[in-house]
């Protein structure tokens, strides 16, 4: 498997390729917009403000959990549901990017969210 902070193989992913602006879509509805995002290999991941929700904050979103990007229509579909991703460790600053106990906390939580391989 690979890192919940690299964008998966097939996920549409092209390196230095700008999603600011485009919409974050989970199965179940609109999580909200890419604000910004960060390319640093093995640390990719995606701000999200989620203005759309009640009192809307930022998201942090490991690149790891998208599942497709539609340059075309401006979309980034991910794999958690909103609920999941409402759940997340909170985001409230930039530094918090830097901080490696948050980092593996929110790592640890979309791990946590990945069906586990039968044998």
């Amino acid at each position: 498997m690979s890192s919940v902070w690299m964008y998966g193989q097939y996920s549409g992913y092209k390196f230095g390729q700008s999603l600011a602006g485009f919409t974050v879509e989970a199965a179940d509805g609109s999580v909200g917009h890419v604000d910004r995002q960060q390319d640093q290999p093995g640390m990719q991941h995606l701000v999200v403000d989620t203005g759309l929700w009640k009192f809307g904050r930022s998201v942090l979103i490991p690149a790891g959990v998208v599942t497709a990007i539609d340059t075309e229509a401006q979309t980034v579909k991910v794999a958690p549901p909103r609920e999941e991703i409402k759940a997340a460790p909170r985001f409230t600053t930039d530094s918090e990017t830097a901080d490696p106990d948050y980092l593996s906390a929110v790592g640890d939580y979309y791990l946590s969210l990945q069906p586990t391989p039968s044998t």
